[in-house]
């Protein structure tokens, strides 16, 4: 794939994930022109004033809630990344309505503006928190998934095709308890919602990193998950500060214990890779991959779960995934 003449417009274009990909599309792929859509006019002006002002770059305003607005900023796009979502689980519980409109009715319209824009390839992003979902948050990341996956059957005989990725929590994105375990740090007591907490975890930059391969790869319809290691919530908590006290507080409405990134439902058409796991679409006439060819089953009944990983992190290693995020902590620049 050549980026090189690319029109690529990432929606929710100013967040952690947006920005880390954008950077990466600047420095390496030099598409020809990259969009940043997403509401916030403010968030757009920091980009700015953080060297976020290549002449490739268009920053647009608009909500993913607004169709007509995405009808207009997709002519001539080649590339769509869905990553605009309501994330906060709390958030959404409170305001259920308002994630259905964004995650749900958004990816509706993300998907519709692409169709009739003749957009090549449309990525979305999601979460392990769509796998049997238990918050409303994960439930509008499943409907979301669906919406997208089955979309290829709307696209008939034009070239769009539609795809997810599915991962685990990104250290010292927002809505990370990286920030969280940073600041209590300072009073010397950290509090956890339940010590036997798992959780799969990655970096803003293998996320990017693994998106920018799925677009080159995808061929429609495919949910990629990359092979990633879990970690202990107690384990994140003594990495980032060792002499506090880890007070137990009790597990959250809509929270689980442990995260799952397949089910055992969709091991049978589940694809293992080297370092991913391919959904395949379930009876999806349009789709002809190979992926069948290029890895191989995983066994009836397996699941891809942080509690059962064969890969775990030290507490070393999360050190050092947490390393850059504490510099930015001191220098009062961590989101979250």
């Amino acid at each position: 794939m050549n980026w090189k003449d690319k029109v690529v417009l990432v929606t929710g274009g100013t967040g952690s994930f947006g920005k880390k990909f954008i950077r990466a599309m600047l420095d390496e792929q030099h598409p020809a022109k990259i969009i940043v859509y997403s509401r916030d006019e403010l968030k757009q002006h920091e980009m700015r004033q953080k060297g976020f002002n290549h002449p490739s770059l268009r920053y647009f305003i608009g909500d993913v809630r607004d169709k007509e607005r995405l009808y207009r900023a997709m002519q001539g796009v080649d590339v769509v990344v869905h990553a605009a979502a309501l994330k906060q689980v709390p958030a959404c519980e409170y305001n259920p309505m308002e994630a259905v409109k964004t995650n749900i009715l958004g990816s509706g319209n993300v998907v519709d503006a692409a169709l009739d824009a003749g957009v090549e390839r449309v990525l979305a992003l999601s979460t392990d928190k769509a796998v049997n979902p238990v918050n409303l948050y994960g439930a509008t990341k499943l409907a979301a998934e669906k919406l997208v996956v089955q979309s290829n059957a709307y696209a008939a005989g034009k070239a769009t095709r539609f795809s997810c990725v599915r991962y685990g929590n990104v250290v010292g994105s927002r809505g990370s308890v990286v920030p969280v375990f940073l600041r209590q740090r300072e009073n010397g007591v950290l509090t956890v919602t339940d010590e036997r907490m798992t959780r799969f975890w990655l970096s803003l930059e293998q996320g990017v990193r693994f998106v920018i391969r799925c677009i080159e790869q995808m061929q429609g319809g495919e949910v990629f998950v990359p092979k990633i290691p879990s970690t202990t919530i107690v384990d994140l908590a003594r990495a980032i500060a060792p002499d506090a006290e880890i007070r137990t507080i009790g597990i959250r409405p809509g929270e689980k214990l442990h995260e799952v990134l397949v089910s055992r439902d969709e091991s049978r058409s589940t694809v293992e890779l080297d370092d991913m796991f391919v959904v395949l679409p379930v009876e999806a006439f349009w789709f002809g991959g190979d992926w069948a060819q290029r890895g191989k089953p995983v066994p009836d009944g397996f699941r891809y779960s942080s509690a059962e990983n064969p890969e775990w992190l030290s507490i070393e290693q999360i050190r050092a995934l947490v390393a850059p995020f504490e510099a930015d902590y001191r220098n009062g620049t961590l989101e979250g």
